[in-house]
């Protein structure tokens, strides 16, 4: 699977670089340098050039990778709008992928729930994250953005007598604009799994 994502990855880089990358880096919002783009995703450093896509310094040629260089060559010039927030099933054509959105992104961090008041603030800072919108409920909630023109709002819900502990992700308002939609339910699965690795790295 493993050679099978990388070929993905270096068609998908082969058009990304055949583009003007000037108007790519701006609809990214990335920084060119030379023949490379660079920008923070998934909580790291990325870079990518014509032979491949790092993160923080280390090959990426699995899933994240083929997110990013889709994100590479889907991204348009419009500003990221964060509100109003959308659930992911209001993507287009998000049925397909509506059950697993809700088991790896929303249901994997459940049990990490009662921590996430004192992970806010490492959350917040390795994945260019803040405060919710005013609007937004829950015990807690937080906003990350994976990528620099796709935020992901967490409200969380803290187990009591009645109910279990329960998380919903949110998208910003345009997210559909940067990728396509199987790949924004990957987006919400891998910013899950930085999530989770940042909290087994605390303790």
């Amino acid at each position: 699977m493993a050679g099978a994502y990388a070929t993905i990855i270096k068609d998908n880089l082969e058009r990304l670089f055949s583009l003007d990358l000037d108007e790519r880096a701006a609809a990214m919002g990335a920084r060119r340098d030379g023949d490379a783009l660079q920008f923070m995703a998934f909580g790291a450093a990325c870079r990518l050039t014509p032979a491949g896509i790092t993160l923080d310094g280390q090959p990426e040629d699995g899933p994240r990778g083929i997110i990013i260089s889709l994100y590479g060559l889907h991204a348009t010039g419009e500003d990221s709008v964060l509100e109003p927030l959308q659930s992911f099933k209001e993507a287009p054509n998000s049925a397909p992928y509506v059950g697993a959105f809700a088991n790896r992104t929303e249901q994997s961090l459940v049990p990490l729930v009662p921590r996430l008041g004192d992970l806010q603030e490492t959350i917040r800072a390795r994945l260019d994250g803040g405060d919710a919108p005013a609007a937004v409920s829950g015990d807690i909630a937080f906003v990350v953005r994976p990528l620099p023109k796709i935020a992901l709002c967490y409200v969380c819900y803290l187990p009591d007598d009645d109910f279990p502990a329960g998380v919903t992700c949110l998208y910003s308002h345009n997210a559909h604009l940067f990728l396509p939609t199987d790949a924004l339910a990957d987006v919400g699965e891998y910013t899950s799994q930085a999530i989770l690795a940042l909290a087994k790295q605390v303790g």
